[in-house]
């Protein structure tokens, strides 16, 4: 199966992962055919702010859905989405896929990919964690889910901002099973 993916923006501070994904998800256009993207209305907000831009609906070939569009494909299991990133992924977002609460197309298509048993990554962006937020992880990860801190490394020797980003974004592609030409340990 080709690789349909789902990018849902939160509105945790970290626009540069999501913007860094779409870049690098464009880069790699052969490893799927579909690209869609829902974001919050904080996430909006959080981009003007962090990249001071607009551009998060700048990217050809990247199909937009509003929040609250549930005729969007991935808000069902027969859309066939097989990889969905939450990215950076609140702990407020966190909390209500733990719970299976859908109040929104983010939370609906997180319902959909665990319910479906495919691949569910969301990228907290949050610190310190509080045991609701570690109890939330856990529920994530027993429902199949994967979370993947935005905690970035260092054996590259990242030397910019959008470098030390790349390490957590190139890890998430790994999570996810797209190739990318990265730093690798031990070559």
């Amino acid at each position: 199966m080709s690789n349909k993916i789902l990018l849902a923006i939160t509105g945790a501070s970290g626009s540069i992962y999501p913007y860094l994904l779409l870049k690098r998800l464009l880069q790699v256009k052969e490893q799927w055919s579909d690209l869609s993207v829902v974001m919050s209305d904080n996430a909006k907000q959080v981009w003007e702010e962090e990249l001071n831009n607009t551009s998060y609906n700048d990217f050809d070939g990247v199909k937009f859905f509003d929040k609250n569009n549930f005729n969007a494909p991935f808000a069902s299991g027969s859309g066939q989405y097989n990889i969905m990133i939450v990215a950076p992924c609140s702990m407020g977002t966190l909390s209500r896929i733990a719970h299976g609460t859908s109040n929104d197309l983010i939370t609906r298509a997180a319902d959909v990919v665990l319910k479906e048993r495919r691949k569910l990554i969301c990228v907290a962006r949050e610190t310190p964690y509080n045991l609701i937020h570690i109890k939330n992880m856990e529920a994530v990860t027993l429902a199949g889910g994967i979370i993947c801190p935005a905690t970035p490394s260092f054996y590259s020797k990242p030397q910019t901002i959008e470098e030390v980003a790349l390490t957590v974004v190139d890890r998430v592609l790994d999570l996810a099973g797209i190739r990318v030409d990265t730093f690798r340990w031990g070559k």
